[in-house]
């Protein structure tokens, strides 16, 4: 079965392929308003540090997993480690993505819906309150949901050639087009300049172990680690990938994009006299207070142009998310992938569901005193996703022999040698002491 596999055709495929999956909600929604909550360019500055210290270990671990075993999650665990307990990572990195899906795509619905009202001018009269009647309502959230998670299915089903792979060519360009317009219309706008100096000016004594963990947590959470997606995808990559450059080439683009989103989102928020600090609601509730503001074929324009960026970013990480429950169905189960992409899509469109409705006739519904949303969130974000990518990094770090680490890492011995003892030292020591840190910090904020 797995030469019959598909894979990428190159390593630009790969790569934006990758770089999809990473560039996400997680960058435009998420990033900003974390950067707007835990003081601004000194968050930025522990998240930087983070991607390369932390992230990028923990992306080769799982990128030496998939290329080697050439298998979904489970499957690689199991060839690897015959007979021993990391089958149980495996699994785990089937769950955690199915969890995801749910209220990730509750979130994707949003972005489709406010692309809707940005069409239909909706968003060029006074959207105050706007937000907050449309979550907490049933059926709206739930039809967008359902559009978001079916356009997510239907590009899975096309395959990883002429679904993920043609998905990604054409998205990854566009969205970089589409952002970078943004940030230019934002720069233009009166008083932005605070917003510019806001993310490259530090506070240090904004620096404390709560914004270390958060931005160690978004660092996990845009990169996409911890829940199998890169192993999944790198199981698909060519044999003669080398798997460094497109774990720095991927690292780079999130990156970017990530500061791209910040310089599209702060001048217009400091243009507006709007607090940074806003929260989850900044890009859905006070960006649109800000696009009716502007003259109205000015505010329909840019909020087309915005909405369709968060929109595209979302579903190129959707499909990764979704394509490591089919992918394992395929493998493990012998299920025929459109019959495997039912099951996972319809599991976490019932999931969502919880999720969506958590904002509306289920807010009352707390766990641990959270909403179904958020507490699904905080499980993955907070704990499900580390305590992922720290077992991938003690299993290539200490489990697997150096020298087959060594091997997959350097292409048979075509790379440098210098950066794999390096990359190797992060791997086995300061990637996992950086994991613990955010697992303490969570226990103890």
């Amino acid at each position: 079965m797995n030469n019959k596999r598909e894979n990428f055709g190159s390593r630009l495929a790969l790569i934006l392929a990758m770089a999809g999956s990473a560039i996400g909600l997680g960058n435009i929604w998420r990033f900003p308003y974390l950067v707007g909550q835990n003081g601004g360019a000194a968050f930025i500055i522990v998240y930087l540090v983070s991607c390369f210290v932390l992230v990028l270990p923990i992306f080769m671990a799982e990128s030496i997993i998939g290329r080697r075993t050439r298998l979904s999650t489970f499957g690689a665990m199991k060839k690897l480690a015959p007979g021993t307990p990391w089958k149980w990572l495996g699994l785990l990195t089937v769950i955690t993505p199915l969890l995801i899906l749910g209220y990730y795509s509750v979130v994707g619905g949003w972005s489709i819906d406010y692309l809707w009202k940005a069409c239909t001018l909706r968003l060029t009269h006074d959207t105050a309150g706007l937000f907050p009647i449309f979550i907490s309502s049933t059926w709206e959230p739930l039809f967008a949901f359902t559009l978001f998670i079916v356009a997510t299915a239907v590009i899975i089903l096309l395959g990883v050639k002429n679904g993920i792979e043609k998905f990604t060519k054409f998205c990854m360009p566009t969205l970089f087009v589409l952002i970078v317009a943004i940030v230019i219309f934002g720069l233009t706008l009166p008083g932005s300049s605070e917003g510019v100096r806001y993310l490259v000016k530090p506070d240090f004594s904004k620096i404390d172990a709560g914004v270390v963990a958060a931005a160690m947590g978004q660092a996990f959470f845009s990169m996409s680690l911890g829940m199998g997606t890169i192993l999944t995808y790198a199981s698909y990559a060519p044999e003669n990938e080398n798997i460094m450059a497109s774990g720095i080439g991927t690292t780079f683009a999130d990156l970017g994009f990530a500061l791209l989103a910040g310089f599209a989102v702060m001048p217009a928020v400091f243009s507006a006299g709007i607090q940074p600090g806003e929260g989850p609601g900044l890009v859905f509730d006070t960006l649109p207070y800000i696009f009716s503001q502007m003259p109205s074929w000015i505010g329909a324009i840019v909020s087309i142009v915005f909405f369709l960026t968060i929109l595209m970013a979302a579903l190129t990480s959707s499909i990764s998310v979704l394509e490591v429950g089919v992918a394992y169905l395929v493998e493990e189960k012998g299920i025929g992938r459109v019959k495997s992409t039912i099951i996972i899509t319809l599991i976490g469109w019932v999931l969502g569901i919880f999720c969506s409705l958590s904002f509306g006739p289920l807010s009352g519904a707390k766990l641990f005193g959270l909403t179904i949303f958020d507490c699904m969130d905080k499980l993955c974000s907070d704990w499900l996703l580390p305590l992922g990518g720290l077992l991938f990094t003690l299993f290539v770090g200490w489990y697997m022999s150096k020298t087959d680490v060594r091997d997959e890492f350097t292409n048979h011995g075509t790379t440098n040698v210098g950066i794999f003892n390096v990359v190797y030292f992060l791997m086995r020591y300061l990637a996992p002491l950086g994991i613990l840190v955010v697992f303490i910090t969570n226990l103890v904020l």
